[in-house]
């Protein structure tokens, strides 16, 4: 697939981008070799390859899931104008 100036002057266009001539014969260029790469990595033959999560053979180091601070929820609710069961209540926005 390779696209013509006129369809990258389009898309630029659709894009709200004002190019330049220059800019144009560039851009039409690079959009061409991205779509010419794209063809070719679709050529490729991946029938048996498994599919990866991540490209290296790595394991998250993950801390554990320790409580760090004392739980100050009745304090701050005591000062708020209004509180519902363990929660705040508001103003209705949205009528």
């Amino acid at each position: 697939m390779s696209l013509s100036q006129e369809q990258v002057s389009q898309i630029a266009y659709l894009a709200r981008l004002s190019l330049s001539k220059s800019q144009l014969e560039s851009n039409t260029k690079d959009l061409n070799n991205i779509l010419n790469l794209a063809e070719q990595l679709a050529q490729v033959n991946t029938d048996n390859i498994e599919p990866m999560a991540h490209p290296l053979h790595m394991s998250q180091r993950l801390r554990e899931d320790n409580v760090s601070e004392k739980d100050q929820s009745e304090l701050f609710q005591s000062i708020a104008p209004q509180t519902g069961k363990d929660h705040y209540l508001v103003p209705t926005v949205i009528e």
